[in-house]
């Protein structure tokens, strides 16, 4: 048997197992080790009982980042701006709750315990969802499951205009006419069909397909780059680490250290944050994840033009004229 299939065959068979457990320890390890890491949250009301309260949540081990507050009105602002994910609010009846299952379902739930097991035994906390999660999805599981599609369509868009050798000015209008489709399909489903999100139309759409550009952008110019190896190298850093890093099924503040940053730097994690903002809080906090989206789609829109203006041939090069040698005498 000759020494190259072997070696493919060798390689296959190691390979496989390899990616199979980048893909557990991805999707497995920061969902398995989920809990509060610096997570925001606010404490409003007289100083005293508010400032009691604050040092209990404080003293569990780093969960929880304090955010003091001088009146509920205070706290529900920062909610809505989404400094916090919820609030604790001292009264004289006792503690009363303020959460956004929009902006986290688990989260809330999170706070809830918390503050539950913080006061007496048996006395149940008011709550109230300043922000809630619309009645469609109100565990969030829409939301959560939409950024793997748009990393699979980003992916596919790279893989595409790389197989099929477009470059260029003809790449890049197909990668923004590819993200511009999906991102109105997209919000055709999502908005108008299931009303999972229920912001601006035009904002949601644009949100979606400025994810599926940063992505398809990133995987095409490795490409152009690299060759052919980088349709696996974006792939796997889209698919593989940006969708389970990214926090959106959660929120990023639950993820061990440093995968919850590492995640809101890579367009998944972006665009479920950027997302979040334009459907449920008027485009509050979208500064941050749209700078970091509009990033990678730049630079990788850069790299395929550049890519693709390298690959050319000279233009008006001399052709090869055959030298004549003078015939022999027999």
């Amino acid at each position: 048997m000759p020494a190259a299939p072997n070696r493919r065959l060798v390689a296959v068979v190691l390979l496989v197992p390899v990616v199979v457990a980048l893909a557990l320890w991805a999707f497995a390890w920061p969902a398995a080790r989920m809990a509060p890491r610096d997570l925001p949250v606010g404490v409003a009301g007289a100083a005293p009982a508010a400032g009691r309260l604050a040092q209990q949540l404080e003293q569990r081990d780093g969960a929880f980042e304090i955010h003091r507050y001088d009146s509920e009105a205070a706290a529900r602002t920062a909610i809505e701006d989404r400094s916090v994910y919820g609030a604790v609010v001292v009264t004289p009846k006792g503690p009363e709750l303020l959460t956004a299952s929009a902006a986290g379902p688990v989260v809330a739930q999170l706070l809830r315990e918390a503050v539950a097991a913080s006061g007496a035994a048996g006395t149940a906390v008011p709550v109230t969802d300043v922000v809630a999660a619309p009645a469609a999805d109100p565990r969030g599981s829409v939301l959560g499951a939409s950024i793997l599609p748009l990393a699979i369509a980003g992916v596919a868009a790279g893989s595409a205009v790389t197989l099929l050798r477009l470059r260029g000015g003809r790449a890049v209008t197909a990668l923004l006419g590819v993200a511009a489709l999906v991102g109105i399909v997209a919000a055709a489903l999502t908005d108008s069909w299931l009303g999972v999100i229920t912001g601006d139309w035009w904002s949601e759409a644009g949100t979606l397909g400025l994810t599926v550009l940063a992505i398809g952008a990133t995987v095409a110019g490795l490409a152009a780059l690299v060759g052919p190896a980088g349709v696996g190298l974006g792939s796997l850093l889209m698919v593989l680490v940006g969708n389970p890093f990214s926090g959106v099924t959660s929120a990023p503040e639950l993820l061990p250290r440093p995968v919850g940053a590492i995640g809101q730097w890579l367009p998944p994690g972006a665009g479920g944050s950027l997302l979040r903002s334009v459907a449920f809080f008027d485009g509050r906090a979208a500064g941050g994840p749209a700078l970091i989206l509009a990033l990678w789609a730049a630079l990788g829109l850069t790299a395929v033009i550049g890519g693709g203006r390298r690959r050319l041939p000279a233009p008006d090069a001399p052709e090869a004229t055959p030298s004549r040698q003078p015939a022999l005498a027999g």
